[in-house]
C-alpha cells in the first residue's frame, strides 16, 4: 500500500531503484533520463510515475515544457545515480569529463523542491578519484544546503540479491539520526543457482519473448520473483558460434579462462574472459555488457531475464528495445531489493518531518 511520500529518481535509467522504492510503499512521481528505450521500460513499468525522457546535462529550468507537469509536485525524497562511467575506474577518468559534474544538476532539483532527503549512487571508485575530490565536492555541495552527510558502500548480496554488487550512497537528510539497515543476507547469501534454476533452459537456440512457466518454483526468491507475473519475457538466448559454444564448453562451473588450454586462453584480450557464473555463490556483478560471462552450466552468455533476476527484477519487470539495450539497462540498475531496503530505512526519518 503506497503511503503519501512522493519521490522523483533523477537519471532512472530502467528504473530498479524506482522499482525498489515502489515495493516500500513510495509514491515515484517521475523518472527522468535521456536514454529513450531506458524511459521506455521506466513508463511501462511505473505506470503510475511520470516517464520523462529529458537531458539533464543541458540547461533548464522548471517551465520547461518537459518538467512543467511536475513542477508543482511536493517532493519528500529525490533519488538516483549519474552515469557512473565518469567515476570508474573502466573509463578515462577525465576529471573535466562532463558525466564527472551532472550531480550538479541534483542541486537544481533540490533548490526547487527542497526535499527531506536525498539519495545519490554510484560507483565505489567516487570515494576515492582524484583522491577525493569529486566525494568531497558532493558532500560539500549538500551540507552547504542544510544536508546532513551519510555516506557507505554496500555489497548487495549481503541485502538478499544474488550478486556481489558494491555499490556507494550518499544519503543526505535534513535530520542527524540516520541509521544504515543491518544485513539480511550476510550468513547465508542467496547463489547464482538460487536465482535462475527454475527459468526455462535454452539450450543454445533463441527461444521466444516470452513463455508460460514450465516448472514450480524451487525457493521462496524464485517465488518473490515470480510474484505477479504470468511468465518469463525477456528470455531470449545470444546465437553463439559452434566454436565459441565448444569454448565456453571447457570451462566448469565458476571456471574461467585459466581452465582453458593454454592454446585458447588468448583468445579474448581480457581477464574476465570465458568466465562461467558460480552456482554455488552470489553471482559476479552484473554490468552493462554480457560477451565475457556465461551461464553456470548452459554453453552460452545469461539472458536478459536471467541478469534481471541475478538484479532481483521481478519477473513482471520487462525491458524494451533491442537486446543490447537491454542488457545495458539491467547492468546499470540498482537492484530493487537493495533499494527497497534503503527505502524503508529512510522512511522513518521522511514521516517524522512531515
Amino acid at each position: 500500500m503506497k503511503n503519501n511520500i512522493n519521490c522523483i529518481d533523477l537519471f532512472c535509467g530502467a528504473g530498479g531503484l524506482s522499482h525498489g522504492f515502489e515495493q516500500a510503499g513510495y509514491n515515484v512521481v517521475a523518472g527522468i533520463d535521456s536514454n529513450k528505450d531506458a524511459i521506455k521500460t521506466f513508463q511501462l513499468n511505473h505506470k503510475d510515475s511520470k516517464a520523462i525522457l529529458f537531458d539533464l546535462s543541458n540547461k533548464f529550468d522548471f517551465n520547461h515544457p518537459d518538467l512543467k507537469a511536475i513542477k508543482d509536485t511536493k517532493v519528500d525524497i529525490i533519488i538516483g545515480g549519474p552515469p557512473c562511467q565518469g567515476f570508474s575506474i573502466a573509463g578515462k577518468r577525465l576529471e573535466d569529463d562532463p558525466r564527472n559534474i551532472l550531480y550538479k544538476s541534483y542541486m537544481k532539483f533540490i533548490d526547487h523542491y527542497n526535499p527531506k532527503v536525498v539519495l545519490l549512487e554510484n560507483v565505489p571508485t567516487i570515494m576515492s578519484l582524484f583522491k577525493g575530490a569529486i566525494s568531497q565536492r558532493i558532500i560539500s555541495s549538500f551540507e552547504k544546503k542544510g544536508y546532513s552527510s551519510n555516506v557507505r558502500t554496500l555489497d548487495s548480496s549481503l541485502f538478499g540479491v544474488p550478486q556481489k554488487r558494491r555499490r556507494t550512497f550518499f544519503i543526505f537528510t535534513k535530520k542527524d539520526e540516520y541509521t544504515w539497515p543491518d544485513p539480511t543476507t550476510e550468513e547465508k547469501p542467496l547463489t547464482t543457482k538460487d536465482a535462475i534454476s527454475d527459468l526455462p533452459k535454452l539450450n543454445n537456440s533463441l527461444g521466444k519473448d516470452f513463455s508460460p512457466y514450465k516448472s514450480k518454483p524451487k525457493n521462496p526468491y524464485q517465488e518473490l520473483m515470480r510474484k505477479d507475473s504470468d511468465g518469463i519475457y525477456n528470455h531470449i538466448s545470444v546465437n553463439h558460434t559452434e566454436k565459441t559454444k565448444n569454448i565456453i564448453s571447457l570451462v566448469p562451473d565458476g571456471g574461467n579462462y585459466k581452465s582453458l588450454p593454454k592454446s585458447l586462453q588468448t583468445t579474448r584480450k581480457v581477464n574476465i574472459a570465458w568466465t562461467r557464473m558460480n552456482s554455488k555463490k552470489p553471482c559476479f556483478t552484473i554490468d552493462a555488457g554480457h560477451n565475457h560471462h556465461f551461464h553456470y552450466k548452459e554453453n552460452r552468455v545469461p539472458t536478459v531475464r536471467e541478469c534481471a533476476r541475478i538484479q532481483s527484477f521481478n519477473d513482471s519487470f520487462i525491458f524494451c528495445g533491442n537486446k543490447g539495450s537491454q542488457y545495458r539497462q539491467v547492468g546499470n540498475a540498482v537492484p530493487p531489493i537493495l533499494g527497497k531496503v534503503l527505502a524503508e530505512s529512510i522512511k522513518g526519518i521522511i514521516n517524522d518531518t512531515i
